[in-house]
């Protein structure tokens, strides 16, 4: 992306603003693709830095042979990742019930393990439109 001098023209700034968006999209997309992961007994929701805006994050979890539950956060604007993760925290025992077991992990982590008869799981984020916070899931 070439900077903006006062020489430039409108074509050059539509183009690195159009170059940009595209290679956001492409990433989001490869990254969708790279979230697909074997069913595990246990997942692990990383969180970082914190959310500028009102934010909404949707996670999918989806047992093996079962029906996928969607579980949605409502995050205010200047939420740490500590408080961040309380919340998920909160949604995934309400939405999940008593098949898992939810906790914290070092503040910022959630930690999602499956209990004795429930089948293993997958773990998707959905969506999420909270902008400074990121988002990571392990298993």
């Amino acid at each position: 992306m070439r900077p903006f001098y006062a020489g430039s023209t409108i074509m050059d700034r539509i183009f690195s603003r159009a170059t940009l968006a595209m290679v956001a999209a492409t990433l989001l997309a490869l990254s969708a693709v790279g979230a697909q992961a074997e069913p595990s007994k246990k997942w692990r929701i990383k969180l970082n830095h914190r959310v500028d805006n009102d934010a909404t994050v949707v996670f999918r979890v989806s047992p093996v042979g079962g029906t996928p539950i969607d579980v949605e956060t409502k995050i205010p604007a200047g939420t740490g990742e500590n408080k961040a993760a309380k919340m998920i925290r909160d949604s995934f025992r309400v939405s999940l019930g008593e098949g898992y077991h939810v906790e914290t992990d070092d503040g910022e982590d959630v930690v999602i393990k499956k209990r004795k008869d429930t089948p293993e799981f997958e773990l998707a984020l959905q969506s999420s439109n909270a902008a400074g916070l990121t988002i990571e899931l392990k298993n």
